[in-house]
């Protein structure tokens, strides 16, 4: 992983996205490849190639890229750097199941490779549906297009999902390493892209006071919400195949508990830093048939209202299948079985049309072994923002100045566009320049893949099993089903409300008196009814 002292521009090459045409490209891709250029991050030398099946004129694609960063790269006026890169994008037109397309491509790279005077390193980003990553990646690779001689590189990103299931997720991965070598292959989660998400590296191993209390003696449990207040947003076709568990918990949810709970690596090289969250990965206990019922719970939203606006059910959706039992919303408590966490209670949850768009992470500390105050605060906290409003609080007590002893929690916060100000974002910048300098730490190797889908593989075959658990529902607008509170009390729990701002807020204080033990209230729970 590289630091400051290190950012230069990558080195030369040529990128080509199968899917030029696409939404993700043009809402993610070019403004993120913009953002790259204005930061001074982009080779010098460099040629970047739209990949599609529609016949489209040059002049046509670079009107689409100039329309996209109008419309997508904050402060873009199309002028400097990103003006240059419109100027110099490449349209080429092709079957992503044709091996003839791809004998055009070959020649068609090595023509610009000499008209530029760039490099052949050539990054192939699979910006198309997941049905065909194997496709193209075994194209590529019968044309030689993935053949690495001398100093020259060839790498490819794909896109999640990694499969549907442990099955289909291993017979992808032998696919592809069928054509090309693990080291290729950039598997990109956009929520590793995340400030928030890669500042856990050095909040954690860069400030001595946190990883010292950073285990089962001090850390009562954690917390980890993801919640849209979206819905399917025309993405029905997948999600209803797919659900909030296949879509959210194997990679992303998973990632966050990888890079949350890891043991320290060696160093900043990015396969010590994968191999600590493999073996993290390892230790995660697999839901049996014994505990599934209790520690599993999936729901899916019913009509309801968010910031006032009417929503209707999942079920009434565009494209989404009359009666399905599709869930969109997860919750699960996991256990970690090793040194550091045993004992230690992670709860996920995930969720769509929630009341709020929120991903957050919340690590509650033990209470003190012994009160002196009457009414002791909250637990202390850390709480991590990964979207929006990216940042880290601290919650703690603090006394109330005046003649009293009185308490308030107070939260001790940064946020990143308060303290770092704010530079134009898409999320995939960082993952892009990574891929561009061969920087595998933030992108998922084959064996974490591997065990994120067994761990969710015997909840998958539950759900589809002749007796599947019950299909919980919730009001679009609210924070998930009732049930969920209760799966988190069984352990005398609440789930904290993901809500709260990170800034100091005041409270009322709470008179308390030294000298004197006496029960501490339980905290005011945050209920999923009354959300």
């Amino acid at each position: 992983m590289s630091d400051e002292t290190t950012r230069q521009p990558a080195g030369p090459c040529i990128v080509v996205i199968f899917g030029g045409t696409g939404d993700l490209t043009k809402r993610k891709l070019f403004p993120a490849f913009c953002n790259l250029a204005r930061a001074g991050l982009m080779p010098a030398r460099f040629a970047l190639v739209g990949f599609g099946r529609s016949s489209l004129a040059q002049s046509a694609f670079q009107d689409r890229m100039a329309e996209s960063l109008q419309d997508f790269a904050a402060g873009c006026s199309l002028a400097g750097e990103c003006q240059r890169l419109v100027d110099g994008v490449e349209y080429f037109q092709g079957e992503y199941d044709d091996k003839t397309t791809y004998a055009r491509l070959e020649k068609f790279l090595t023509d610009l490779s000499a008209k530029k005077k760039i490099a052949q390193n050539y990054l192939f980003y699979l910006s198309i549906p997941p049905e065909l990553f194997g496709t193209v990646v075994t194209h590529l690779g019968n044309q030689g297009l993935l053949r690495e001689e001398g100093d020259l590189w060839r790498r490819v990103i794909i896109e999640k999902p990694f499969g549907h299931d442990l099955a289909s997720s291993r017979q992808l991965d032998a696919t592809l390493r069928r054509s090309a070598e693990e080291r290729q292959i950039y598997r990109i989660d956009h929520y590793l892209g995340k400030e928030t998400v890669q500042n856990m590296l050095a909040f954690r191993f860069g400030n001595g006071i946190f990883e010292t209390l950073w285990s089962n003696r001090f850390i009562d449990n954690v917390q980890i919400t993801v919640a849209e207040d979206l819905g399917v947003e025309g993405r029905a076709g997948y999600y209803d195949t797919a659900g909030a568990l296949r879509d959210m918990v194997p990679n992303h949810m998973l990632q966050l508990v990888a890079m949350l709970t890891m043991e320290p690596p060696v160093s900043l090289d990015g396969d010590a830093i994968r191999d600590e969250k493999t073996k993290l990965l390892r230790a995660v206990e697999i839901p049996t048939a014994a505990n599934m019922a209790r520690d599993v719970l999936r729901g899916q939203y019913a009509a309801g209202s968010i910031n006032g606006n009417a929503v209707s059910a999942y079920t009434d959706e565009p494209n989404v299948r009359p009666g399905s039992k599709t869930e969109t919303y997860v919750a699960l408590k996991l256990k970690i079985n090793n040194w550091r966490w045993a004992g230690v209670p992670f709860f996920l949850r995930t969720g769509k049309r929630l009341a709020a768009r929120a991903t957050t992470i919340i690590v509650e500390f033990k209470a003190p072994p012994y009160r002196i105050f009457t009414a002791s605060c909250a637990k202390n906290l850390v709480r991590m923002n990964i979207q929006p409003n990216e940042g880290i609080a601290l919650r703690i007590g603090a006394k109330v100045p005046g003649p009293n002893m009185r308490l308030s929690d107070v939260n001790l916060a940064f946020t990143y566009k308060d303290y770092f100000g704010t530079a134009p974002q898409t999320g995939y910048e960082t993952l892009i320049y990574d891929c561009l300098i061969g920087d595998p730490t933030l992108f998922q190797r084959a064996d974490a893949i591997d065990l994120g889908w067994q761990i969710v593989q015997p909840i998958i075959d539950a759900w589809r099993g002749s007796s599947p658990p019950l299909l919980c529902t919730y009001a679009a607008g609210k924070w998930g089903p009732k049930e969920a509170d209760a799966l988190i009390r069984q352990g005398n729990y609440y789930w904290h409300s993901v809500e709260d701002p990170l800034v100091p807020k005041r409270r009322a204080a709470r008179e308390d008196t030294i000298g004197r033990v006496a029960p501490r209230p339980r905290p005011q729970e945050v209920s999923h009814e009354h959300l």
